[in-house]
């Protein structure tokens, strides 16, 4: 056998969950899947596995050498079907995480459209605020929106994200327009989701922070937006979030010469690897066409998106 038959046998071995299980499903006995293994770890001159009489464990170098065996392992299977059927058709599965309102807003719908163009792919969209360990929980890419770090993950921009303040008319006939940031701090309701507390705004004095203050605390966002629409306080949203209530008049933007950071943009974030899995290659080239840096949702919204000359700069 060759050196790249022990490495499909390891991989196999760690995600069957033991030797005997990896045999069975190769058509190997036991004692020849351990000697592989054996081999494998000589050559490499280190321990792959930790062995106990009911199971195995990944060693540190192990888990790393999974990592990028299961990446050669991924980028072979396509080129062989590349040769097979003519044409780099993209195919299997895709694990996805993206944040839950424009999950379920801004991909969804258009699943249709990406089904029909990649018939041999699917989708596992799992809708969640939080960050997840992409490497860790076995996702193929996640969506973000944020404004990223360095990190060992490679990010590709899909769109802007633009957020500004906004409240119900219903609210401002109530309490009046702010007039300012300090009248804002002083005498409004401010809404926010707990990971979304402060606000960071750019204005023409540059960045204010502020924390925000509401009878209600809640780790989610849509319950915010929800609040906002019911009158209960101004809150800083996204354009691909309220787009269609600012153009029919449900919401109203406050302060508009503040914002968020325009650093803050829609990320596809994925491993880093010297091959990029065809599924998740079309996958993004699909989401980056569909955004794109004059996003859908900003339509109609070109009034309110207009920067002030000093927050430009920030741009």
């Amino acid at each position: 056998m060759s050196d790249f038959t022990d490495m499909e046998i390891y991989a196999r071995v760690i995600s069957a969950g033991s030797m005997s299980a990896a045999g069975r499903e190769m058509n190997l006995s036991p004692a020849v899947v351990s000697k592989r293994i054996r081999r494998l770890e000589e050559r490499l001159g280190t321990r792959l596995l930790q062995r106990t009489t009911r199971q195995i464990a990944m060693t540190e170098s192990g888990q790393g050498f999974y990592e990028r065996v299961i990446a050669i392992l991924a980028s072979v299977e396509e080129a062989e079907a590349y040769v097979a059927d003519g044409a780099a058709q993209a195919r299997g599965t895709l694990k996805v995480a993206a944040p839950t309102s424009f999950g379920r807003l801004h991909i969804a719908p258009h699943l249709a459209k990406f089904f029909k163009a990649n018939p041999d792919l699917g989708v596992n969209l799992d809708l969640e605020d939080s960050f997840v360990d992409i490497v860790g929980e076995g996702y193929d890419l996640a969506i973000r929106i944020a404004e990223l770090s360095d990190s060992s993950l490679v990010a590709r921009r899909l769109a802007p994200v633009h957020r500004i303040l906004c409240a119900s008319p219903a609210y401002l006939q109530r309490h009046g327009e702010p007039q300012s940031i300090a009248d804002l701090m002083e005498n409004h309701i401010c809404l926010a989701a707990a990971n979304q507390d402060p606000w960071r705004l750019v204005g023409p004095e540059g960045q204010v922070t502020i924390r925000t203050q509401a009878p209600i605390r809640t780790n989610s966002s849509e319950v915010v937006r929800e609040c906002v629409l019911a009158g209960v306080g101004i809150a800083l949203r996204s354009t691909w979030d309220i787009g269609p209530e600012l153009r029919d008049g449900k919401l109203k933007v406050v302060l508009p010469e503040y914002r968020a950071s325009s650093k803050v943009g829609l990320f596809a974030v994925y491993p880093s690897r010297r091959f990029l899995a065809a599924k998740v290659r079309v996958f993004i080239d699909f989401l980056a066409t569909l955004y794109g840096p004059d996003p859908y949702w900003d339509e109609g919204l070109d009034d309110w998106l207009k920067l002030p000359e000093r927050t430009r700069e920030d741009a």
